[in-house]
């Protein structure tokens, strides 16, 4: 005899995903519909902020990203790497396109920005313009 588990939410989460998709996709305003999104890290630091994106199975050269008016931009796709003809048991890994867009402060340079993929983890660097010291002025007679 097998014990079968049975979680009720399970069902619920899967309709309400399907739900989802299908209301993007009639009512999308005309962006490209993600199928997933990468989990982010932002921190500010010193002299820069950083974006840590975990994009596990996305090659970095495929992953396009830009900077218009004040918005970084991460696009890029993850690829299904199982064979069509293959039967799967279980698919629980989530496919397609993906895109991430942040407001970044006045204060960045955006012509330094650079960017790495490591182990699945992309790093984006984006510096902070040199600030002016503050100085004292002296009032001549």
């Amino acid at each position: 005899m097998t014990i079968t588990h049975y979680y009720p939410w399970t069902r619920h989460a899967r309709v309400e995903a399907g739900s989802k998709q299908l209301f993007n996709h009639f009512f999308a305003d005309g962006e490209a519909v993600t199928e997933w999104s990468p989990r982010v890290d932002v921190r500010e630091e010193e002299t820069r902020y950083v974006i840590l994106a975990d994009v596990p199975g996305v090659d970095p050269k495929e992953i396009e990203i830009s900077m218009d008016k004040g918005v970084l931009t991460i696009k890029g796709e993850r690829k299904n790497e199982s064979a069509e003809s293959a039967k799967a048991t279980r698919v629980e890994r989530t496919v397609g396109g993906f895109k991430r867009s942040f407001s970044l402060p006045d204060s960045v340079d955006a012509d330094a920005i650079t960017a790495a993929g490591k182990h699945g983890v992309l790093e984006i660097s984006i510096p902070k313009k040199a600030q002016a010291a503050p100085r004292k002025i002296e009032i001549t007679h």
